[in-house]
């Protein structure tokens, strides 16, 4: 068992949101080992001057499921859940930004659900560090979902529109 205590790590996390700030930095990723089979993954990334950060929880202990639980009917089962990023047709962010899906406000999006668009058309703009980046799509087909809002963050590798 480790020694290391729940406000050893916010303290930890707390002391790399600084450093990101002091030094003018986008993203900090680091992987603290306390033993063999604990550890702590911390990401920090500051995006228009929000500092947030993702901890990588410990791997889940399996254990016996309870007596009652072998008596649940069998339409209790967790319905699947689709990953858009997992799609062939997904168009994924290259980069972290703020995603406009038209050049300006009010103007027509690029491009709307059920649109045909050709290979190298632009979908949407990310914009990253003041620079607007053109984002085309990488297949002719049609736009089947957009899984973003005009303005919202994005990450990297983020889905953002299907195209089939």
């Amino acid at each position: 068992m480790s020694k290391h205590t729940p406000d050893a790590d916010v303290a930890f996390i707390s002391a790399l949101a600084e450093l990101l700030n002091k030094n003018d930095l986008t993203e900090l990723s680091v992987k603290r080992e306390y033993g063999e089979d604990d550890s702590l993954e911390v990401r920090v990334v500051k995006q228009a001057n929000i500092v947030t950060t993702q901890v990588a929880a410990p791997a889940p202990v399996a254990y016996a499921a309870a007596p009652a639980a072998a008596h649940a009917p069998a339409a209790a089962a967790p319905a699947v859940v689709e990953d858009p990023a997992q799609h062939p047709g997904a168009v994924t962010s290259p980069m972290v930004g703020t995603c406009y899906l038209a050049s300006e406000p009010g103007a027509t999006p690029f491009v709307t659900v059920g649109a045909t668009v050709a290979e190298g058309q632009t979908v949407l703009i990310i914009e990253a560090m003041k620079t607007m980046n053109q984002i085309p799509a990488p297949k002719a087909g049609t736009v089947k979902r957009i899984l973003v809002e005009d303005g919202s963050p994005v990450e990297y590798g983020a889905p953002l529109l299907i195209i089939e």
